[in-house]
C-alpha cells in the first residue's frame, strides 16, 4: 500500500472513531439519570412541578403551626427525613420537643402526586391527602392529620401488618388492601404515585397500580363502615385538601415529591 493511501485510510479511521465517540457522548447525555429532586424537560411540559427542592422546607409547615417542627423533621442527603422520636432532643424540663405531621402550605384537588419513600427497619409512616386541617385539629389535637393515607410500612417487621392487608405498604390505610405489589428491600427507595381526580383514586407502587376506588359508592361506604374512620363526620368528603407527611415516631425519608394538576 502506498504511503499516501495509508495516510488517507488512517485519517478516515480516526475520523470515524471521533464520530463514534461524539455520538456515544451525546447518547450518554440524553440517557443520563436525573439527580433527585429535579424535573426533566418532558416532565415540565407535562405540567409537573416540584413540592420539595431537596434543600429547604419551602412550601411546608407543621400541621396547625406556622413553622416546621425542626427537631422532628430534617433534610438529609436530598430527602425530607422524620427523625425517630427516640432521638429527638428534650426540653429543659426533660419533656420531648413537640412534633407533629408536616403539611403542604398549598391545597390540592384534582392531581397526580409522585414521590419516592424509604422506611427504616420495622418502621411505620404514611403520606396523607384530601386532608382538612380544620377537621384534623378538631378531631386529633396531637396534630395528626385526618385524611386518606398511602400507607408506608416495613411489612415484615412492623406489627401493624398483622392487623390486615389494608394496613400494609401502599394500602389505602385501614380501608383497601393493595394487590400485586412489589416492594424494594428496606433501605432502598420505592417509587409511588397517587392519582386523585374527581371521585376516583389510585395508588401505585414501583410502576404497578395496586388499588383504585371511587368515592360515594357502596364499595367504599362498606370499607368506611368497617374502618377506624367510621365515626368521623365528613372524613371522606371531597375537598381541596392538604398533602401531609406523617410523624409516626419512626425514621422515614421522602424525596422527588412532585405534582401536576389533573382536570376532572
Amino acid at each position: 500500500m502506498k504511503k499516501s493511501h495509508r495516510l488517507l485510510v488512517t485519517a478516515a479511521i480516526l475520523f470515524s472513531l471521533g464520530l463514534a465517540a461524539s455520538g456515544s457522548e451525546k447518547v450518554g447525555q440524553e440517557n443520563r439519570v436525573l439527580p433527585p429532586n429535579a424535573l426533566s424537560a418532558e416532565e415540565k411540559a407535562q405540567g409537573w412541578r416540584l413540592l420539595f427542592d431537596g434543600r429547604t422546607f419551602d412550601g411546608w409547615r407543621g400541621l396547625g403551626s406556622d413553622r416546621v417542627p425542626e427537631k422532628h423533621w430534617i433534610i438529609e442527603d436530598g430527602a425530607i427525613k422524620k427523625v425517630p422520636s427516640k432521638d429527638v432532643a428534650l426540653q429543659a424540663d426533660g419533656q420531648p420537643l413537640a412534633g407533629g405531621d408536616l403539611t403542604t402550605v398549598e391545597t390540592f384537588q384534582d392531581f397526580e402526586l409522585a414521590f419516592e419513600w424509604k422506611i427504616s427497619l420495622g418502621g411505620n409512616s404514611g403520606i396523607k391527602y384530601n386532608v382538612s386541617e380544620e377537621l384534623s385539629l378538631a378531631q386529633a389535637p396531637n396534630r395528626a392529620a385526618l385524611g386518606f393515607e398511602y400507607q408506608i410500612l416495613d411489612d415484615d417487621l412492623h406489627p401493624d401488618a398483622r392487623n390486615g392487608a389494608n394496613r400494609t405498604a401502599a394500602a389505602l390505610y385501614d380501608l383497601i388492601a393493595p394487590l400485586g405489589k412489589k416492594l424494594n428491600p428496606i433501605g432502598e427507595f420505592n417509587e409511588a404515585r397517587i392519582v386523585f381526580r374527581g371521585r376516583h383514586g389510585e395508588h401505585w407502587l414501583n410502576g404497578v397500580k395496586v388499588l383504585e376506588y371511587d368515592l360515594e359508592t357502596p364499595r367504599l361506604a362498606d370499607f368506611l363502615a368497617k374502618s377506624k374512620y367510621k365515626n368521623i363526620p365528613g372524613f371522606a368528603d371531597r375537598r381541596k385538601g392538604r398533602l401531609v407527611l406523617q410523624d409516626h415516631t419512626d425514621a422515614v425519608w421522602f424525596r422527588n415529591i412532585k405534582i401536576r394538576t389533573l382536570f376532572p
